[in-house]
């Protein structure tokens, strides 16, 4: 008697189940979807700006796609020396700033995560303490210590400034992650005749290749957006960064929207080509090396 009702209850649970796997076919994909157009909606409108003339781009009321296709901006946005020369810049500084960061980060993270010394967590709290301040806030002690060197309106001041307000979060996530490499690993070099700088670029460094490639993007992303203090240390228009330089496309005498778009998706480009090439070490890092 009480077996018929239990096997009924089988029957329904598998049943909806079953309804739930096929709903979850089209549901799951749907989110996904969703979410993918929320983060990349803002990018098809710049690019949709970019492919209508800029009367079009401030008439009223505005249409979702342009009445005019102007296929011409990104050509001319291109062929403009200014560009070129903002969008060399940028690469410059955002490249110079990481290889600072990096090749300072690593010792520092090393040294911190192998070695107990006085005063180690009060240098490792006021490198987390550091990420609190934002360049804004400093901008006019910066721009004073670096006119009194001399290195106001150079590439020095702003590649040094982003490395420095990029520094302490690479330390800090670096000291963690070599902190959760296993001293056997190290020992097991040394043991094969490594030495310690041997040891931190052969075994330590592929282990912690994720960390890095997190530090890296991170860094690059950070500097390439910077532009407060580019802004403000910087005079010559030839050596602004695309964050300051592309404003000059809309200014009081003269709105060219559709190049001010055309050149803001074409800065993109760079940040996602970084981000492509270097994420599969995200993964592969994860099982790099061994305790031999």
């Amino acid at each position: 008697m009480s077996s018929a009702p239990s096997m009924a209850r089988i029957l329904h649970d598998r049943g909806r189940n079953s309804r739930w796997r096929r709903a979850r076919r089209f549901v799951l994909p749907a989110g996904g979807a969703a979410v993918a157009f929320g983060f990349l909606g803002p990018y098809l409108i710049m690019l949709l700006d970019a492919l209508r003339p800029s009367s079009e781009v401030v008439a009223s009321p505005a249409t979702v796609l342009p009445r005019t296709w102007q296929w011409s901006t990104f050509g001319t946005v291109l062929s403009d020396d200014r560009y070129l020369n903002w969008l060399k810049t940028s690469v410059l500084v955002a490249a110079a700033s990481t290889v600072i960061v990096i090749a300072v980060a690593v010792p520092a993270a090393y040294f911190t995560a192998r070695f107990r010394f006085p005063g180690r967590t009060a240098f490792l709290f006021l490198v987390l303490v550091t990420q609190m301040f934002s360049p804004t806030s400093l901008v006019v002690g910066i721009y004073r210590e670096f006119f009194d060197v001399g290195l106001v309106n150079t590439y020095a001041a702003i590649i040094l400034t982003n490395a420095g307000f990029n520094l302490a979060f690479a330390v800090w996530i670096l000291h963690g992650f070599i902190a959760s490499v296993p001293r056997e690993v190290e020992e097991a070099a040394e043991l094969d005749g490594c030495s310690r700088p041997g040891t931190l670029r052969r075994v330590i460094l592929p282990l912690i290749r994720p960390g890095l490639v997190t530090a890296v993007i991170f860094t690059f992303i950070a500097a390439w957006n910077e532009y407060v203090v580019a802004l403000t240390l910087i005079q010559d228009d030839a050596k602004k960064p695309l964050t300051v330089g592309i404003s000059s496309y809309v200014t009081g005498y003269e709105q060219h929207w559709d190049q001010l778009f055309a050149a803001s998706i074409v800065a993109v480009i760079p940040v996602v080509i970084l981000f492509v090439s270097i994420e599969r070490h995200l993964v592969g890092g994860l099982t790099a090396g061994s305790v031999k």
